[in-house]
Parts: C-alpha cells; structure tokens; sequence
C-alpha cells in the first residue's frame, strides 16, 4: 500500500454537515486540532485527504536479484547485524519458535559407486559400512509409525545409489504409499534421476526430492569425480517437473572457501524456484574416507551460512542436519536464533551418529521451541518475500 496525505485549514464543518462524508464514499475527513495562542485556545480545523493506492498483485515484485558480491557482503558482516536482519526475515515467514521434525532413514545402505569424498557408503572407501539390501517394507512401516509417534511429520528414505535400479524402484514406490497412508509427509533420496523416474515418483505421493548440490561448482571437482554438477541440476530439473517440492543443501567443512560457500548458497537460491527445505550439514568426518581429517568448521561460520540462507531464501525451511551431534546447546540456539527451522530427529542419520531425543527434548525445553506441526509446513502466505 502507497498512502499519501495532506491537512488544509478549512472553515468549521461538522461531519454531519457533509453528505460526501457521511456516505462514505469521499476520501476527505475532518479534525479538529488545538494550538495555544497569547490569549488562550484557538481552535484550528483542518481537512486531512488521504489517497491509498493499492499495489497492482495481479503481477507481484520479484525478489531481489542476489548478486555473488552481495552475497559475499551479507557473509562479512558484522554478526550482529546479519543475525538481526536473518532473525527479522525468519519471523516475517515462520513461528521463530517452531522447529520442523524431519526422521531419516537408511533403506539401503553402502555399495554406491561414487566417489563422494564425504561418504562412508562408498564402496570405493574402507569405512566399515557393509552393503546392504533394501529394508523389507514391514520394517519401513514401522519405523515410519516410530517416528511419527515421536513427533516427526517428514520420512525421509535414503538409498546408496548413483541412480535407483529399476528391481528397487518398484519396491521403494511401495513404501512411499505405505508411509504416504500413515499421514506423514514423505521424501527421498535415491540419487540420479531420469525424467520417468521422476514421474513415478510423484505419482506415487512422495512430497519431497532430497539431491543436494554439496559445494559449489568451482570446487565441486575436488569432492566428486563421478557425476557432474550439471547432472544434479538436470534431477533437481525432473524433480520439479514431476510436481515434487525439493529438498536441496549442501555441506559446510570439505575444505572450500568462504567465496564456495557463497557460491553454492547463491546457486541453491537460483533455483527456479528455491527449494522448500533446505539443509545445511556440517561434515561429519569417518575414517576411511579421503575426508577423514579435514579440520572442524569454525562454529561462528556455520551461523554465517545459516544466516545468509534464511535471507536468500525466506520461504525455505532450513535445516540443521548432519552433524548436529557434535554442536553445543548454545551453537544450536544461535543456529535456530539465525533461521534454522528443521532438524532430523533420531538417533542415526543413514550411518553417521544424531542427538538421541531425550536431548533433543531438553534442548527444546531449555530454548522454549516446540515442533512444528502437520498443518504448518509451509512459509506464512499473507506476507511477501524479503
């Protein structure tokens, strides 16, 4: 709304008086104001016009356009400052004190022929992860039940795959309808995808698409060889064909720089459009890996990467993910205090360790943060994009 008004003197007139008034339809109205002269009160009446000029939403302003020089600004600022504008864009989309519970789950674990210098499931890598059929869906089901019961709306299935083999796919749509039919959400990560695929999955009811771009495209050579950044982006391109929201991040500690950092949560909010959820993992080191020694993440940084991601992408859920079982309460609150609206609840994400819930329920405590309900997955509608 653009308003714009001005007073006039006018002679005394009583609303009464003016039938333009009195209808309702004249945007003229009047005060009677006071102002103090040598011999006592005088009384001043004005005419106030107001004109309102409502914005045409038939054709919404776009949000801004970020630039890698903005982005890299927004990541040196002072941390007081970006965590009050971060916060500020947070409780313009969400409840501040409402953390969505996501529950991920291993359906099929190691045996995957890429060389994704974080990953344990590698079979390129000695990491002690032993390959795995896929789960029976009885027990699918039932740690679906579990964790819904704890308070999880998101099932998240992960499979060790560079793409699904078609013997497997069959098998994993059934479990998306048996999980779909108890109420909550569901989401995948099988790897590569081909438009077909996509299709299949949809149909069958999954919500969420999980393929993360990791790093950015310049540095993305040094962690993977066997898939090209281009052919993420085409399976995050049939993800959204096929009418699925998408679940895409990437990892803070593999070595990159700051400008990498930029980059990628650049490139996450070019998506067209962003991604409804969004997780940010700090590495989780496994011995056996190419990664095994990488030194931690300085804590203050991760707050920076979560921060700018709330600010380029203020509809997005943004999740704490990976790596969350090595962070202090008081890391976690300023995480949450700078955007972050999600974690995963349980005690094992695919192989590598998470908070068990007692903690998790002590923190929520402590903090005075509650789960996000069923009914609350999406950003607030009635307000517009920072």
């Amino acid at each position: 709304m653009i308003a714009s008004f001005a007073v006039y003197p006018t002679p005394l007139l009583g609303l009464s008086d003016n039938p333009d008034v009195s209808r309702g339809d004249d945007p003229v109205n009047f005060l009677s104001m006071s102002k103090l002269t040598r011999t006592g009160t005088e009384r001043l009446d004005c005419r106030l016009e107001i004109s309102i000029r409502w914005p045409d939403m038939s054709n919404p302003p776009s949000p801004p356009a970020w630039t890698l020089t903005a982005v890299q600004e927004l990541m040196a600022a002072p941390l007081n400052d970006l965590l009050y504008r971060a916060h500020g864009v947070h409780r313009t989309h969400f409840d501040p004190n409402a953390i969505q519970l996501s529950t991920l789950l291993s359906v099929k674990t190691g045996g995957c022929p890429e060389d994704c210098h974080y990953c344990p499931q590698s079979l390129r890598y000695t990491s002690g992860v032993e390959s795995e059929p896929l789960l029976p869906l009885d027990e699918v089901v039932s740690r679906a039940k579990q964790a819904q019961s704890a308070g999880a709306t998101r099932f998240c299935m992960g499979a060790a795959y560079r793409g699904p083999k078609e013997r497997d796919l069959s098998k994993i749509l059934e479990y998306i309808v048996a999980v779909k039919a108890l109420g909550l959400e569901t989401c995948a990560t099988l790897g590569l995808l081909d438009e077909d695929q996509a299709r299949r999955l949809a149909e069958a009811g999954l919500d969420y698409y999980n393929h993360n771009l990791d790093t950015s495209e310049t540095y993305y050579p040094e962690i993977i060889t066997t898939r090209r950044y281009a052919d993420r982006l085409k399976t995050l391109e049939h993800v959204r064909q096929a009418g699925m929201r998408v679940c895409c991040g990437g990892i803070v500690g593999l070595g990159e720089t700051v400008q990498d950092r930029a980059e990628l949560l650049l490139a996450l909010s070019r998506l067209d459009p962003p991604p409804e959820s969004v997780p940010i993992n700090e590495l989780v080191p496994v011995p056996g890996t190419p990664l095994a020694h990488a030194p931690k993440t300085d804590p203050i940084d991760f707050v920076r990467v979560i921060a700018v991601a709330r600010i380029l992408m203020p509809r997005a859920h943004v999740r704490l993910s990976a790596g969350r079982s090595s962070m202090s309460r008081e890391l976690q609150a300023l995480c949450f205090f700078a955007g972050a609206n999600s974690i995963f609840y349980g005690e094992k994400l695919l192989t590598t360790p998470n908070n068990d819930a007692d903690q998790d329920h002590a923190l929520f405590a402590a903090l005075g943060l509650r789960a996000e309900g069923p009914l609350e997955t999406g950003a607030r509608t009635n307000v517009h994009a920072d």
